[in-house]
């Protein structure tokens, strides 16, 4: 997309509001702004202090397949019992969660698993696509590499499990790796200790330091002229006329003739003022930062059968993981922390126990079918939302950002949007 004057912005004024300043609604304010609008980006928070802040940095079209796969249910009941399960259901009184979980359980089926599957082969290809030429574009300083995402297996009963994995992204989405045996591990990664099973790389994944993308990309955003409002929180939404006509917030109301909802898992709070179902669970998961380790490790790093990652950072790395239905729970509970460095310890020749330069978690927003909900709120002409993305926020951001500045400005979508349209639900 290069910069235009909007073909038919629905507001004769140009303006846009958008409600959240993570990596997606960064995203959005990138497009929109490109597109010769005026955007104001509102957040309760600061930027991209939440779930955007210390995730593992991925940019993975590795990650087609939903969590949606069959027999997730089982592992999540079996969670109910077991509060250091690495998926955890947390038991509560809550109908929306139950509701939810009733809705993700009819989902995991391998027809239904194989359709999202499909619709998010199509918004990763377009967000990865757009990173590559972004990154360079906007002088982007945030470690991007793309040496690929490196799936390292323990166990050869994991390296059997895995293999009828990448076959099934090779045959339905043509996603393949380069599958390396035990023996070469240490040299292909000398942080891997000998002994493990083997490993699968898929090498047009792509990984950032999301703290420096989102500074960076703020920054620029900044210099071309969008106004970010930090410690502003949305307390109320005025309509008349099927429209979005103030918004009430803590530093005042504001005003715009589009407004953009990318309040990622708090977004379900908002379902009722929207008039529209917005079936979003916080998912929550944990990181911690350490000074980098000799020897670090040259890839990102998953360890699927510890539910585990590692992010090589420059001057740092990251071990994160976990997903746990607890609600808006803001705790790090120190097992967590030390189960993130106890999962770690089977595979790296380093030490984890280093201290820690930061300890983190973030909501992410999981949606039933996992697909992220992308386009215009059905009852209000002026409103769109932009959340959702499961475990995928970062990477789907760009494409996130392209599609609402595509259909707020009336151009020609690139990709077809029907999956991920707020009316599915």
């Amino acid at each position: 997309m290069t910069p235009s004057t909007p073909q038919k912005a629905a507001d004769q004024d140009g303006s846009v509001i958008i409600v959240g300043a993570g990596i997606v609604g960064i995203a959005c304010a990138h497009y929109l702004s490109e597109s010769g609008l005026r955007v104001t980006v509102i957040d309760r928070g600061t930027i991209a202090g939440a779930c955007s802040h210390a995730n593992c940095g991925y940019i993975c079209p590795s990650h087609v397949l939903p969590l949606t796969e069959p027999g997730v249910i089982g592992v999540a009941l079996r969670s109910l019992l077991n509060p250091r399960a690495p998926f955890r259901v947390k038991p509560r009184i809550s109908p929306a969660l139950w509701n939810w979980m009733f809705q993700f359980a009819r989902r995991c089926n391998r027809r239904q698993m194989l359709t999202a599957g499909k619709a998010l082969r199509a918004i990763l290809d377009t967000s990865i696509a757009e990173y590559r030429r972004l990154i360079p574009e906007q002088s982007l300083n945030c470690e991007w590499k793309e040496n690929g995402l490196l799936y390292v297996l323990q166990t050869e009963q994991g390296m059997k499990h895995f293999a009828e994995t990448d076959r099934l992204l090779t045959d339905h989405f043509g996603v393949s790796a380069q599958r390396i045996d035990g023996t070469s591990l240490p040299s292909f990664d000398p942080a891997l200790k000998a002994g493990l099973a083997g490993a699968f790389h898929y090498p047009g994944d792509a990984s950032v330091r999301p703290d420096r993308l989102n500074a960076e990309w703020a920054a620029r955003l900044r210099e071309r002229g969008v106004q970010f409002i930090e410690h502003c929180e949305l307390l109320g939404i005025s309509k008349s006329g099927g429209r979005i006509t103030e918004l009430r917030t803590s530093q005042g109301d504001l005003t715009a003739g589009e407004i953009v909802f990318a309040m990622g898992a708090w977004s379900a709070r908002w379902s009722e003022e929207l008039e529209c179902r917005v079936p979003i669970q916080p998912g929550k998961g944990y990181s911690i930062t350490m000074p980098r380790p000799e020897p670090c490790p040259r890839y990102p790093i998953l360890f699927p059968e510890h539910k585990v990652g590692v992010s090589p950072f420059e001057n740092g790395y990251r071990l994160g993981s976990m997903m746990e239905f607890s609600g808006y729970d803001s705790t790090i509970p120190a097992h967590r922390i030390q189960q993130l460095r106890d999962s770690a310890k089977p595979y790296l020749v380093a030490p984890v126990d280093g201290p820690a330069e930061e300890t983190w978690y973030g909501w992410r927003p999981m949606t039933w079918d996992s697909l992220p909900i992308i386009g215009r709120v059905p009852k209000l002409t002026n409103a769109f939302l932009a959340a959702g993305h499961n475990m995928l926020g970062l990477t789907l951001a760009p494409a996130t950002g392209r599609i609402i500045a595509e259909m707020i400005t009336g151009q020609p979508a690139l990709l077809d949007v029907t999956p991920y349209s707020p009316a599915r639900f």
